[in-house]
C-alpha cells in the first residue's frame, strides 16, 4: 500500500533568537519553503507571543506546515505534513537553514499506512 502522505516532525536547536521571535521573517520564511517543495498554499495565520515565542500554519492543498517557536531556549518545534508527491524533507530543511538552526532531530512518518510503531528512527544533524 502507498503512503496517503509524509509527515516531518523537526525538533531545531540552537536557532538564531532574533529569528525565532520575529513572526514576519517566520512568516516569510514558511511561506518560501511551501512554495520552494512546491505546494500551493490556501491560507498562512501566525500569531506572536508575549513576551516572546511564535506559533504559526500554513495551510496547503497538499496538508501543512507548523512551528511553535521558544525564542529565549533558541529551539523551535516544526511540522510539515504532505500528501500526493511532494517531499516534505525539501521545506523542512528550508526552515532549518533559515532559522540557523546548529543542531536539528528529524523524523519522518509515512501516513496513512496503519499503525505507526513508538520509538521511529531518528536522524539527528548537527552543523
Amino acid at each position: 500500500m502507498e503512503t496517503m502522505g509524509r509527515h516531518v516532525i523537526a525538533e531545531l536547536w540552537q536557532c538564531d533568537f532574533d529569528k525565532l521571535n520575529d513572526m514576519d521573517y517566520i512568516e516569510k520564511t514558511f511561506v518560501d519553503a511551501a512554495l520552494k517543495s512546491g505546494a500551493e498554499i490556501r491560507e498562512v495565520a501566525f500569531h506572536k507571543f508575549a513576551p516572546q515565542g511564535v506559533s504559526g500554519v500554513v495551510i496547503i492543498s497538499e496538508s501543512h506546515l507548523t512551528i511553535h517557536s521558544f525564542p529565549e531556549h533558541g529551539y523551535a518545534s516544526v511540522d510539515v505534513y504532505t500528501c500526493g508527491d511532494l517531499d516534505p524533507t525539501i521545506a523542512a530543511d528550508y526552515i532549518a537553514q533559515a532559522l540557523d538552526s546548529k543542531q536539528s532531530e528529524v523524523t519522518e512518518v509515512p501516513r496513512g499506512m496503519g499503525p505507526v510503531a513508538a520509538g521511529m528512527t531518528k536522524v539527528s544533524l548537527t552543523v
